[in-house]
């Protein structure tokens, strides 16, 4: 959807730091003050705002246009070889998973068409783990991509039979008359009692140890210095947030952007780790190295 650059933040000799992520509040609440030159000796920041179906792409096609990436846990086993795990800038929580909409409550699935944001979300990895233990049979009756924004509209539109949704629709679907069917993040709480992982920040790791310990202290600086002056970073997250209500923007950021984001500890590579292997023992994803998950 989204492939546009801001170059806040690129002037100087060194070349800027490439990233792409996306434009959804708490991303660019993140990165807010590095993107604008205000996270003290970190590089210039280059930023390209693209969905996180955009970004997988070009992690899993290793294209080297980017130094770091927003992507999805889901992608990891996929891309590890070539790109490190940063241990923050991230989301990942509680309370916070994708939903499943329909129009009518209790709706069954199994000979239903399902709209989801992308195949290789991990939205869409937390669906297929729920509809494994939920929907009769383990899957429906087909899944439809379709870009996030369009889904609730579809659904209520009668286009789709129900539609997984991310971000904001968890405090917007009411407003399009909808039902949740199921929450996503409740099952894997529910059966693991470990936090939702949703989306990471990769670099690439040919780019060495020092420089990738220097990107993770920036996002580090960066997201504690939007926490310590939110209110500064309230011009680029709304202006980048497609019209959101500034409620909305800021119950977003309030859900997305929390204490794994600044460092994920132990709970939160427990969740990473849980995630990805119960997926592999289902035949979702290729199984991690042991050691695929550490950062140099």
């Amino acid at each position: 959807m989204t492939d546009t650059t801001d170059t806040t933040g690129t002037t100087g000799t060194t070349a800027p730091t490439r990233i792409a992520f996306s434009p959804c509040p708490n991303d660019t609440f993140v990165f807010d003050a590095w993107a604008h030159g205000r996270v003290p000796g970190a590089s210039a920041l280059d930023v390209t705002f693209a969905d996180i179906d955009i970004t997988n792409g070009v992690a899993e096609r290793r294209e080297d246009a980017y130094e770091l990436l927003k992507v999805s846990y889901a992608v990891l086993p996929y891309v590890l070889d070539d790109y490190a795990l940063l241990p923050c800038g991230g989301a990942l929580g509680r309370g916070c998973g994708p939903l499943v909409l329909t129009r009518e409550p209790g709706v069954d699935l199994s000979d239903k068409r399902v709209a989801v944001p992308s195949e290789t979300s991990t939205a869409y990895l937390l669906f297929r783990l729920w509809a494994a233990d939920v929907v009769p049979g383990g899957g429906v009756g087909e899944i439809v991509v379709m870009p996030f924004h369009e889904i609730m509209p579809a659904v209520r539109d009668g286009k789709i039979d129900a539609g997984l949704v991310i971000h904001e629709a968890r405090f917007t679907y009411q407003d399009y008359g909808l039902h949740k069917l199921a929450d996503m993040g409740e099952h894997w709480e529910a059966t693991t009692g470990l936090p939702i992982p949703l989306g990471a920040i990769i670099a690439r790791r040919s780019l060495g140890a020092e420089k990738l310990r220097g990107y993770a202290d920036a996002v580090r600086t960066s997201v504690r210095m939007a926490w310590e002056d939110p209110e500064a970073s309230r011009p680029y997250v709304m202006a980048h947030a497609q019209e959101m209500d500034p409620a909305v923007a800021d119950q977003h950021i309030g859900l997305y952007v929390n204490e794994f984001t600044a460092d994920l500890g132990e709970d939160g590579y427990a969740a990473i780790r849980g995630l990805l292997t119960r997926a592999a023992a289902e035949g979702l994803v290729p199984a991690l190295a042991p050691d695929a998950l550490a950062f140099p």
